[in-house]
């Protein structure tokens, strides 16, 4: 369950045991509040690996496409501490509006990539994500599975489809050269990731 944490002094002794013991890679801060979400557990970590490889195959790397693995996304250049997300995956064009300050980028990333862990609701980022100027965003629901593209429209990220084990729709990124498909399998689902150019298909 949520906690909140009144006593000032209690607070800062938390973050920085926290910080000591580095459990606090995965924290978040939303405009001045501490979010610390639930750790990946290693399915998770196996999704984000999983999608960083079809993502980094269809970027140009060569020209300064990115492909992290998690980083520090803010709506700012400086102090940018008070008030940042970290997605699972992001993809960072060359050309795109997210600039790589060193220690997060500032400004929306192309493409972000959230799995959802027992717990919490990405979804509430909708509105952080939106307002930096994410162009796509992908949900991985686990329980039960599914996942949603997300698309921005104008100064809002609106769901644009969503593939599941009962309509294993198709949904077409408009970011990348791929499609995502949700596929029924054991001992879990998984996430079709196709080429639109070559036909090349990844597994997540």
């Amino acid at each position: 369950m949520p906690v909140l944490f009144l006593d000032p002094l209690f607070e800062q002794q938390f973050r920085q045991e926290r910080e000591r013991r580095s459990h606090d890679r995965w924290d978040e801060v939303w405009g001045g509040v501490l979010v610390v979400p639930p750790n990946p557990n290693n399915e998770h970590q196996g999704l984000v690996l999983s999608l960083a490889v079809p993502f980094t195959s269809v970027v140009d790397r060569d020209r300064g496409d990115q492909v992290l693995p998690g980083a520090n996304v803010s709506d700012r250049e400086e102090g940018w501490t008070e008030n940042y997300r970290i997605p699972d995956v992001l993809v960072c064009l060359a050309d795109g509006r997210a600039k790589d300050c060193g220690t997060h980028w500032a400004g929306g990333p192309d493409l972000a990539v959230e799995i959802v862990s027992p717990g919490e609701d990405p979804r509430q980022k909708l509105a952080f994500y939106a307002a930096i100027g994410t162009r796509e965003l992908l949900v991985v629901d686990r329980k039960p599975w599914g996942i949603e593209l997300y698309q921005l429209v104008g100064t809002q990220l609106i769901l644009r489809g969503r593939s599941d084990v009962a309509n294993p729709a198709v949904l077409a990124s408009r970011v990348l050269p791929i499609t995502f498909q949700l596929v029924d399998g054991l001992p879990r689902p998984t996430i079709r990731v196709t080429h639109t150019a070559t036909g090349q298909v990844w597994v997540a």
